[in-house]
């Protein structure tokens, strides 16, 4: 679809604007403190979540010491995406003739895994000769730069694992990752209205057999 495209192209451009005219955690105000262009490069999936790092702590439950190789972390996440993004290839391509937004807001969530796929698996490959990490085919970081200071801080000792911890709300983010959030939000919020029911399930005028009966036997009743 035309929209996966655009959202894709979109994504890129600015990315690779970010990345060739800005220093990387260099720093632009666009609405005072609140708004900012923010150059980062995340080696992880949403939030900066890893597979190295979920896999430590899932594990730690179990293991004193547990280890996984950020290299195989990052293969791993980049293999998982494409397959992720072949699925909802696949289900877009069985919706594609309901009559609804559903179609649209599953293409923007396509676009926004390709987006960011590109730059998973071509960026380390790409701009091996400027990026400031050792990269590779699929061992690349995705590129972010939109980032909405809404609060930043520590976290409340009470809360549980990540009592204690600075956090900024949102994080750095860029056109794929929008996509995909706007367009899960507005599945979720309108998901009655996206489903298309079948003809056979919708609802058809019910005549009144009963009053059918009864004045058929009415007028036969009636007749000399």
């Amino acid at each position: 679809m035309i929209i996966v495209f655009l959202i894709v192209l979109i994504d890129q451009i600015i990315k690779l604007i970010v990345k060739f005219n800005l220093q990387l955690g260099q720093e632009i105000e666009v609405i005072g403190s609140v708004f900012k262009i923010h150059y980062l490069e995340n080696p992880g999936a949403a939030f900066g979540l890893t597979i190295t790092g979920l896999y430590e702590f899932v594990a730690s439950f179990f293991v004193s010491e547990p280890s996984l190789p950020e290299s195989i972390g990052k293969l791993i996440l980049s293999i998982f995406s494409i397959l992720v993004a072949g699925l909802i290839g696949y289900y877009l391509y069985t919706i594609k003739n309901i009559k609804t937004l559903l179609p649209t807001f599953v293409a923007m969530i396509l676009a926004g895994a390709l987006g960011n796929i590109i730059d998973r698996i071509f960026y380390g490959q790409w701009f091996s000769a400027i990026n400031d990490y050792e990269g590779g085919l699929f061992y690349g970081r995705v590129v972010d730069m939109f980032y909405i200071d809404i609060w930043q801080g520590n976290l409340p000792e009470w809360i549980p694992l990540i009592g204690g911890e600075y956090y900024a709300f949102w994080p750095v983010f860029n056109i794929a990752d929008a996509s995909i959030s706007i367009a899960i939000v507005c599945i979720l919020v309108f998901q009655k209205k996206l489903i298309e029911k079948p003809e056979n399930e919708k609802l058809e005028p019910k005549v009144n057999s009963d009053y059918i009966q009864t004045g058929e036997s009415q007028t036969t009743s009636g007749n000399p």
